[in-house]
C-alpha cells in the first residue's frame, strides 16, 4: 500500500536566497527604523549613498538600536568603502547616544551622520531640514 499526497508533510521555507545587492542613490529606512522589518540583511542588500533614519517614538523604540547597529554591520561587509550619509529626520536620545556611542566605526566605515543646521519655516510651523544633492 502506498501512501498518498495527502499523507505527507510538505515543509515550506521562508528562507530568501541573498542576491546581489541593490545600489541606490537615497533609501528611506522602512517602517520608522523599527527593528522588526530592518536588520543587517537589508543594509547588505540596499546600499545607498544616504539613508533617512526617521521615528521620533522611544516608547515604541523608533529609531531602533539595534537598526542603526545593523547599518554598521552590513556596511562593514560591502566590497567597497563609499561614503554613506545618515539623515535623521528627529534628534532623539538614541540617536545621540548611538552617534557618540560608535562615533569612532562610523568613521572608519565612511559614514557620516547629517545634523541639520537649516530651519523650514511654514506659515506658523517651524522645523529643521536639510538640503541634498545628487
Amino acid at each position: 500500500i502506498s501512501k498518498g499526497p495527502e499523507n505527507s508533510k510538505s515543509v515550506k521555507s521562508t528562507a530568501v536566497s541573498p542576491g546581489p545587492p541593490v545600489y541606490l542613490d537615497l533609501v528611506y529606512i522602512p517602517n520608522h527604523s523599527n527593528s522588526k522589518n530592518v536588520n543587517v540583511e537589508f543594509f547588505k542588500r540596499v546600499r545607498s549613498s544616504y539613508y533617512v533614519v526617521s521615528g521620533n517614538d522611544s516608547a515604541a523604540e523608533e529609531p531602533s538600536r539595534a537598526v542603526l547597529d545593523s547599518l554598521l554591520e552590513g556596511k562593514a561587509q560591502w566590497e567597497s568603502n563609499m561614503q554613506v550619509t545618515l539623515i535623521p529626520t528627529h534628534d532623539s536620545e538614541v540617536m545621540r547616544e548611538w552617534y557618540q556611542e560608535t562615533h569612532e566605526k562610523q568613521q572608519d566605515l565612511n559614514i557620516m551622520v547629517l545634523a541639520s543646521s537649516s530651519t523650514v519655516v511654514m506659515q506658523d510651523e517651524s522645523f529643521p531640514a536639510c538640503k541634498i544633492e545628487l
